[in-house]
């Protein structure tokens, strides 16, 4: 029997609708395809800019990501079943259930945990351990300004409110609507055993330009979530324990 390839098939598939192309699910979220758009403009023109097999593969990116906002397709998604075409957003979460990437990390810290919460919940402190931070800005009644630096030298911003705490063990909060990320998260402070001081456990969600493509694409360049995070609760942590950041060199 011979082989039929795939693009036969397609062309059966058309013929059999008339010559219409065959239709494209749309599961993507209008909020991410409007992402995706921007998010893939800025990547391509970065990307074209560098130039060098990097800036070529963003280029390449930023293609795919204005494709899927301007059509509201991902194959992706499709492969997986999954959608965020309906996503609701909870009270609690600023993410779509189906979208973004989470990223949970915990450091343990010898100082006590009315301490840690006091310096993590004063905004002025944010940018002293958090290196992707550019800046914090206080608004009022629980809110702030972020600025952060992406890769390719592209800056997001977004707005954010604390919506939940408990003194002294948790801290909660998630973006507003109409910034460049969505995001929601908690912080947690817990008695480490033996007295070796406080756990430090945060918890993250977040859905940059493009969604899982962006975050892809932020890892290729070498900017990790993951990676980053664990990099700031160690900077935390010897803020806390020393007062200074030791860095790769051995200098503050």
């Amino acid at each position: 029997m011979a082989m039929v390839s795939v693009d036969v098939i397609r062309a059966r598939e058309e013929e059999a609708r008339g010559g219409r192309p065959v239709a494209r699910p749309v599961n993507v979220g209008q909020a991410e395809r409007l992402a995706s758009q921007v998010g893939g403009g800025v990547l391509m023109a970065a990307g074209l800019l560098r130039g060098g097999w990097k800036g070529l593969v963003a280029a390449g990116l930023g293609g795919a990501l204005l494709y899927r906002g301007a059509t509201g397709h991902c194959s992706l998604y499709q492969a997986l079943g999954a959608s965020t075409a309906d996503d609701e957003r909870g009270p609690a979460d600023s993410v779509p259930a189906q979208a973004g990437v989470r990223v949970e990390e915990a450091v343990t810290i010898d100082r006590p945990a009315e301490e840690l919460f006091r310096f993590w919940r004063d905004d002025a402190n944010k940018t002293k351990f958090m290196g992707d931070i550019e800046s914090v800005t206080p608004l009022g009644d629980d809110r702030s300004r972020w600025v952060m630096r992406a890769p390719l030298g592209v800056k997001l911003q977004w707005d954010a409110e604390v919506y939940n705490e408990t003194p002294n063990e948790m801290i909660a909060w998630r973006s507003l609507e109409g910034g460049d990320i969505d995001t929601a998260g908690s912080v947690h402070f817990t008695a480490a055993p033996g007295g070796r001081g406080t756990e430090v456990r945060l918890n993250q969600k977040f859905n940059p330009p493009g969604g899982k493509l962006g975050v892809a694409v932020a890892k290729l360049m070498g900017h990790d979530p993951a990676s980053v995070t664990r990099e700031n609760l160690r900077r935390l942590k010897q803020i806390m324990e020393t007062g200074s950041v030791v860095t790769s060199g051995g200098s503050a």
